[in-house]
This record gives structure tokens, sequence and C-alpha cells, in this order.
């Protein structure tokens, strides 16, 4: 039986490898298996389907998010953690994915809040925490360090889109090592980084 859910799913996959202007209902359609007058039933419009898209993969970025902000412990640890659940979810679902590439494709012309605020501000908040744990160097900015996050995190779900990333955890793995260089950076020399531990479970993407 042919449900939204389906489509969102196949949707996710072709917003995710051909962005919004490449991806036609003519090619939703063939993708998902049914007619046009099927796909429509069920979305209106191309953009209403991107919209759909993109809180699927919102709703799963924040689900993350939440499960790794109430493990506890030191900032940095819980930021680490943050990192690898990122990095799951970037290399298992294709939706989070297309969300990151459709929210800056459609930015004022319908889309919702961009993919990077569902995640970047915890980030931020953590980075902050870890300077006032005193675990920061104390010449170290927590605002440039959030920038690269968000440039890391950015290149992994290119890497991953265009396929430089084949290797079922790679992600993950790359993700790991560039965290313990940018902390090597950032956290107090007494302190030091903690592992980078992975995210609680829960969800298959975390």
């Amino acid at each position: 039986m042919l449900t939204r859910k389906h489509l969102i799913a196949v949707a996710g996959v072709e917003f995710d490898r051909n962005g919004y202007e490449g991806t036609s209902f003519t090619r939703l359609s063939r993708s998902a298996g049914v007619s046009v007058g099927a796909l429509t039933f069920h979305f209106s419009s191309k953009a209403e389907l991107a919209f759909a898209v993109e809180e699927s993969g919102r709703a799963a970025t924040r689900a993350v998010v939440e499960r790794v902000m109430v493990g506890g412990g030191p900032a940095l640890d819980t930021l680490a953690a943050l990192v690898v659940a990122l990095g799951s979810l970037i290399e298992t679902d294709p939706a989070v994915r297309a969300t990151a590439r459709l929210t800056q494709e459609r930015a004022g012309a319908g889309a919702g809040p961009e993919w990077y605020g569902c995640w970047l501000p915890a980030a931020g908040v953590l980075l902050d925490r870890a300077r006032s744990e005193g675990r920061l160097r104390p010449d170290a900015d927590p605002r440039p360090a959030v920038l690269l996050l968000a440039h890391l995190v950015g290149g992994t779900v290119a890497r991953v889109r265009h396929g430089r990333i084949r290797r079922p955890g790679a992600a993950v793995g790359e993700l790991r090592e560039l965290w313990r260089v940018i902390c090597r950076g950032i956290a107090s020399p007494a302190e030091g980084c903690g592992p980078c531990r992975d995210a609680p479970t829960g969800n298959e993407n975390a």
C-alpha cells in the first residue's frame, strides 16, 4: 500500500542526489513505482513534498540532539557524542542529507528553518558550557569552533552524497578523528578531551 511515509523516503533519496531543481514529479513517480496521479494524490506539488522531506529530516535530527543532550557528563564529551551521532545520521538517513540541501536551495521559497539550526545552537551551548567548566584554553573562542563544526558536518554531508564515503561507519570514523584534532586545539591542557563516545542508543540512525 502506497503511503506518505514511503513517498517521503523515496523523495529524500532523489532530493539528496539531484537537488530541488533537478528532481521532477516524473522522476519521483518513477522512483516510487507509482503514477504521477498517485503521487499528486498525496502531495499536490513538488514544494509540498520537499517540505515534508525537510520536516522528516529536521525531526530526525532534533530527536538525536535531544537524546545526546540529556545524557549528561562534561560538555566536551557531550559535544563529541553529538558529532558522532550526526555522522551516523548523515550516513544512514537520506532525508537528513536532503534536508541539509533543500533548506539551502529553497531558502526564502517556502522552506522551513535551515537544517543547521536543528543542531548548531546545541553545539554552541555545549562549547559555552565547556568554557564555564574550565575545560577550554583561556584564549579559545567558542564562536570559531562552532563555525568550524558547521563546515565539518556540512562537508560530511557532501562527501556522503557524492560517494566519497562508502564503507559503513566511515563517516563516523572520520568525524571522530577530526573532532579529536579540533578538541586538541581548544581544550585546556590540564583537562584534555574525553573519549569521543557514542551517542545514547534508542534510534537506529543515532
